[in-house]
């Protein structure tokens, strides 16, 4: 077997490169008989044909696993672990072996003398901008350990308020999910058998009948057709939503749809007032922090007037002036807001209250909302039941009356 491995010499020198050896154990015997100091052993397999690979289908790393690798990096640091020291730990307890692998390239290119963030840009479809810029800040403050703070808790208070939006959609996806697969169950096996019953009884059917069994027998003989063009139309949609003009459309169009606009708007300004803090509070200049906010902030056309902002900053403006450009996107509390933290100096923190006001916001709103949304498919489901049962018993109770 061969082993991949990171050690010191006697003078302090990191040395990396390739050991054969039966075992693990036996590798590091042979190393440590050489005068090294081993830090890190890894097997590996050269070449593997792609029958013998460990072909992993969803090979993706989670958003999760990124703000949980922030947290203990952070943890780490600020407990004066040197940094390739900590990446090495933190790679070695991580599960998902894509990250695992890069987060071992990280912390070798940190041993060969390349610095952390440039490290890390090597990697931007793992680290985000606004990642990889608030390490290089921190690296030119000389308080990487206090900017990783502030980017793990950032990114942990994201992490929830996202799980929490997906949270209140999945209650009403899966109740809506459940009612389509019984209805479809209904229309597909038992309703079949009961329109049989009524036709063969002779009764005359009232209008109500006549129209559930015209459906019933419209989706069994077009399901498929139905099926074929609302996949199609969805596909084609989902596609449409991916382009530059899909998106813009999306994005202007959820934050004037009633009631849940509010909610897009609060999202999007939480997360514009979070981000712009946190990178404001790790050295970055306002004018670059404006532009790593725009292109994380999730919106077209939030990031449309960050954009505008910045290049306002840029010509010497302030933000407050150029955002209460936008008083139907900017509500006038947040323009005050920044006005204040301009004036005393204290922008980041301003602007932390800020997002944490509409944090809070947006917690209500969903919390408000599942209140409403259980009742309301309640309601939903009874009609669709009670339109099914008087259907079927209404000619029945008629045929009874007639006897």
């Amino acid at each position: 077997m061969e082993f991949k491995y990171i050690a010191r010499n006697k003078q302090g020198e990191v040395q990396m490169g390739v050991v054969s050896s039966a075992s693990e154990e036996a590798a590091a015997d042979v190393l440590q008989k050489t005068g090294l100091y081993v830090t890190h052993l890894e097997s590996f397999v050269q070449e593997r044909s792609v029958y013998t690979r460990n072909i992993r289908i969803f090979g993706s790393i989670s958003r999760k696993e990124i703000v949980l690798f922030a947290r203990q990096l952070s943890v780490l640091v600020n407990s004066n672990v040197p940094l390739t020291e900590a990446l090495t730990t933190l790679s070695a307890q991580i599960q998902n072996p894509d990250f695992r692998e890069k987060i071992l390239e990280v912390s070798h290119d940190i041993e060969s003398g390349i610095p952390f963030s440039q490290a890390l840009a090597k990697h931007q479809k793992i680290f985000s901008s606004f990642f990889i810029s608030l390490v290089k800040s921190g690296e030119a403050s000389g308080k990487l350990s206090e900017v990783l703070s502030y980017l793990a808790e950032h990114m942990e208070r994201d992490y929830y308020l996202t799980s929490k939006i997906r949270g209140a959609m999945t209650y009403p996806i899966f109740v809506l999910g459940t009612i389509a697969l019984v209805m479809t169950v209904m229309v597909v096996f038992v309703m079949p058998q009961l329109i049989g019953v009524l036709t063969e009884s002779g009764v005359e059917l009232p209008v109500v009948t006549r129209i559930l069994i015209s459906i019933i027998e419209f989706i069994r003989v077009w399901g498929w057709l139905i099926f074929v063009v609302a996949f199609s139309g969805i596909g084609a949609f989902v596609w449409w939503m991916k382009t530059p003009k899909g998106k813009i459309f999306y994005d202007e169009t959820s934050i004037k749809v009633p009631v849940l606009g509010n909610l897009t708007k609060s999202v999007s300004l939480s997360r514009f007032a979070e981000n712009l803090s946190t990178l404001i509070s790790g050295g970055i200049p306002i004018a670059e922090a404006l532009e790593i906010t725009a292109d994380i902030v999730g919106n077209s056309v939030y990031k449309n007037i960050i954009m505008k902002t910045r290049d306002g900053v840029r010509r010497g403006e302030s933000i407050s002036s150029l955002l209460s450009q936008y008083p139907n996107e900017i509500p006038p509390v947040f323009t005050q807001m920044t006005t204040v933290g301009e004036k005393t100096g204290k922008l980041d923190s301003i602007l932390a209250n800020v997002a944490d006001f509409y944090r809070k916001e947006v917690d209500v709103f969903i919390n408000n909302s599942l209140g409403l949304i259980e009742p309301v498919l309640m309601v939903v489901l009874g009609l669709v039941v009670g339109f099914f049962v008087i259907s079927f018993l209404l000619p029945l109770y008629q045929g009874m009356s007639n006897l």
